[in-house]
């Protein structure tokens, strides 16, 4: 019997339009929590760097950086990926059928980020 896979994807919009960064599909849902903890570190981490994160540190799995013009959005994706409470809902949320969501707003320039983990896969994969 084969289980399902999960798809873990960030997308970001200005409000205008959509487009998404990255995702994947993994065979459990902590692979696809890991995947998205470890995106949304990055993103935080890449913060207020003057030159994207080097090819070296850079997985074909990983979503394509995104400037941040504030810090409220890099603070609150850390936030979000280290704080054990947090996590602890989204996996009991992934192993009820539930979504993942989490999106964060760049108020300077309107963007929005969304980090989203479902049971399932992405879609036209």
């Amino acid at each position: 019997m084969m289980r399902a896979g999960y798809a873990a994807e960030v997308t970001v919009t200005n409000g205008q339009r959509f487009s998404s960064l990255g995702g994947v599909t993994v065979r459990n849902r902590r692979l696809a929590l890991l995947w998205l903890r470890g995106q949304a570190l990055r993103l935080a981490d890449g913060h207020g760097h003057a030159a994207p994160v080097t090819p070296t540190r850079l997985s074909a799995a990983d979503v394509r950086p995104v400037r941040f013009h504030g810090s409220d959005a890099p603070q609150r994706l850390r936030a979000w990926a280290t704080d054990g409470e947090r996590q602890d809902l989204a996996i009991r949320a992934l192993e009820s059928g539930f979504p993942v969501l989490f999106t964060v707003v760049d108020p300077v320039i309107g963007l929005s980020l969304t980090l989203a983990g479902w049971r399932g896969s992405l879609p036209d994969s």
